[in-house]
């Protein structure tokens, strides 16, 4: 399926200029947006400005990128930006670009040239709420018109959480219901833009490379394959609809998280994430493919199904203050999780000692993306498996990492996935061991993203610490000197965390919810307790193995 088409002509236009904002909606195609701002204007000027929040070099930092966004996502936007004014050369326009704190520039530009009409994408994460309120204000002031229809999602979250009586529903199956069938028409796609109007004094970018931007690209071996702009989203969007049987039997659960070479999944994500493929577009095609096999599978697990997940956690998000954090968050557990540098280190850096978990964590550091399972295996050791360490730290690092990393379904995905929400069967843990064995027993994965254990024999391949010494040698790998002992024994520290886990839902129940600083502080300091009078010895031995 193409999207719809629609010849926009000079004769259709009259009046003046209109102010086109592009934020997220990296595209041409149903952007209804830009089709408004396009829309009996003379003038259209296409504006994305670069805002330091998101873009400016931290050298301080862990890893290449700012303070907020590592080097793979902010490659794939600019690689986004780059498609994007290509996409619009051709309609005969072009994509002006600023640099600055977002909402102040936006009034220079309203200031400077001649707009009647301000056009952008609405967004429900809390930061561009602030600074479209900001942008609203002044426009409404200025007598511009300002059109901010919804199209990243293909529900209005606000138009569900008032179905539901001014609260957000809190599970899937209640969304749905509420949801029930989407009704929308894709905006039409232009084969023709009026031209950029007279930019004055404003002084105008081309779309930065990374160096341009100040990034030095660090040597390495493998970078993400994953390239950005919406002429790949839809590339990747035929190569996948062109298998109607895969399309129609997808099954979520079952795909392989090992799978690398050829991902068992869409890897679609990072597309809809920026905008580059529209939710409403992908939604659409998916149901015609459907009207054409005898059968498919059907949400949660189906592929429309992931779709609707994504709409599941932008409406709770939207409905929920402080979302993003455990204090003050009412759909949230409030657990006392360990403050544990050193583990979050070793977790982040890839220097667990368990394989499984630490290729993953170095395909997510060079590709910026991996297989939502592989996501489900780190999230639950870091968390309730293992380490006990607050959801927050590692949803901060998928959040700077993920070249998809999108606010509501990052913090919605953490807080299930650390049995904080949604979600509370706490015993169910994902084994660091047997979990990815079982997709992959000869430990291919492993082998390609630590080359270091590539010689080790399959069966010690997720357990290489159980390996003889002569097998370890052999195998050019010493645990311990080439590659860390394990930080933690998953068998002791699972327990552990079900036994904390335990205490934490009981107190919670207990006091309905309205758990205080001074209940977390007692909580923690009777898990200190319990920890020193059952392990002391292997406490200061995990606390050796991690320096």
């Amino acid at each position: 399926m193409k999207p719809p088409l629609s010849l926009l002509n000079p004769s259709m236009l009259s009046g003046s200029g209109s102010l086109m904002w592009f934020r997220k909606g990296l595209r041409v195609h149903d952007n209804p947006a830009l089709e408004y701002a396009s829309r009996g204007s003379t003038c259209v000027y296409p504006l994305f400005v670069i805002d330091p929040h998101y873009m400016e070099l931290d050298p301080n930092a862990y890893s290449p990128g700012s303070t907020r966004a590592g080097i793979n996502r902010i490659r794939f936007l600019l690689e986004s930006l780059a498609d994007l004014d290509s996409s619009l050369k051709k309609l005969g326009s072009r994509l002006l670009v600023l640099k600055g704190e977002p909402s102040e520039v936006l009034i220079r530009c309203l200031n400077e040239w001649d707009v009647r009409k301000l056009c952008f994408e609405y967004d429900t994460d809390p930061y561009y709420q602030a600074l479209d309120d900001k942008a609203k204000n002044y426009a409404s002031a200025a007598g511009i018109e300002v059109f901010s229809p919804v199209s990243h999602t293909i529900f209005d979250p606000a138009d569900i959480i008032e179905k539901n009586g001014g609260r957000p529903p809190l599970s899937y199956q209640s969304f749905l219901k509420l949801a029930g069938e989407p009704s929308f028409s894709l905006s039409v796609e232009l084969s023709w833009m009026p031209p950029v109007g007279d930019v004055g004094r404003c002084e105008i970018l081309q779309v930065p490379t990374l160096k341009e931007l100040g990034y030095v690209e660090k040597h390495q071996d493998e970078f993400t394959p994953f390239r950005g702009g919406e002429s790949e989203a839809l590339r990747r969007l035929r190569e996948s609809l062109s298998d109607k049987e895969w399309v129609a039997n997808f099954e979520k659960p079952k795909g392989d998280p090992s799978a690398y070479i050829k991902p068992a999944t869409t890897v679609l994500s990072p597309y809809l994430k920026f905008g580059c493929l529209s939710s409403r577009y992908f939604y659409q095609c998916l149901k015609d493919v459907y009207k054409n096999v005898k059968r498919h599978t059907s949400p949660p697990v189906s592929l429309v199904g992931q779709l609707l997940w994504r709409e599941f956690f932008y409406t709770v998000a939207f409905g929920t203050p402080n979302f993003d954090e455990m204090k003050g968050n009412k759909i949230c557990k409030q657990i006392p999780w360990n403050d544990d540098d050193k583990l979050l280190a070793a977790w982040r850096e890839a220097r667990t000692g368990y394989p499984w978990i630490d290729a993953i964590m170095v395909q997510l550091r060079k590709w910026g993306w991996m297989h939502h399972l592989a996501r489900h295996s780190v999230a639950c050791f870091l968390t309730r498996g293992d380490l006990f360490v607050h959801w927050e730290k590692g949803r901060d690092i998928f959040e700077r990492l993920l070249i998809d990393s999108d606010w509501a379904i990052n913090n919605g995905n953490w807080l299930w996935l650390s049995c904080s929400s949604f979600f509370y069967q706490y015993n169910r843990i994902y084994s660091p061991i047997s979990f990815g064995r079982k997709y992959d027993p000869n430990g291919n994965y492993i082998r390609h993203f630590l080359p270091i254990l590539k010689d080790m024999p399959k069966e010690y391949i997720y357990e290489p610490w159980t390996a003889p010494l002569s097998v370890q040698t052999k195998a050019k790998c010493i645990i311990g000197r080439d590659y860390p002992k394990p930080v933690v024994l998953h068998d002791t520290a699972s327990n552990e965390c079900r036994k904390k886990m335990g205490q934490a839902y009981a107190l919670n129940q207990r006091l309905n919810g309205r758990v205080s600083e001074e209940y977390l502080r007692k909580l923690r300091r009777k898990f200190d307790e319990d920890e020193d009078k059952q392990e002391p010895k292997p406490r200061r031995q995990r606390q050796k193995l991690i320096k």
